[in-house]
């Protein structure tokens, strides 16, 4: 997981799809993290391959209370039991919904200035 923001801003996502997103006139093909630090690349790829491995760097750099929503791609996946696990003991919300359910939630969160995070898959 690289830990170097490629926006280091909260910012909105503007387009998603073909793979990817654009954010703050930049793209990103693959998946990302989306937290009030600014805009991650995220390695994971298929939601029902997540473990709760791969939101350490999240709950590492999240402060309670915040939620996080999980875009699982083109359709809503429930994760494994052990990641809630995860996300409980941390004190943080998680979410799941589609990627672009996921994608405009946030976007109308940080509109409003709520603390606000998401994890969301790419979607070709």
């Amino acid at each position: 997981m690289e830990t170097v923001p490629r926006y280091p801003y909260e910012t909105a996502v503007t387009a998603y799809g073909n793979g990817g997103f654009r954010f703050a006139d930049m793209s990103h093909r693959g998946s990302i993290l989306c937290l009030p630090s600014g805009i991650y690349a995220w390695n994971a790829t298929v939601a029902g391959d997540l473990h709760p491995g791969d939101f350490d760097f999240v709950l590492g750099s999240l402060e309670p209370p915040i939620t996080l929503l999980l875009g699982t791609g083109t359709e809503q996946v429930w994760p494994e039991p052990k990641i809630y696990e995860a996300f409980a003991k941390a004190n943080i919300g998680l979410e799941p919904m589609s990627t672009g359910a996921a994608a405009r939630t946030y976007n109308i969160l940080i509109a409003e200035k709520r603390r606000i995070a998401a994890a969301l898959l790419a979607v070709p």
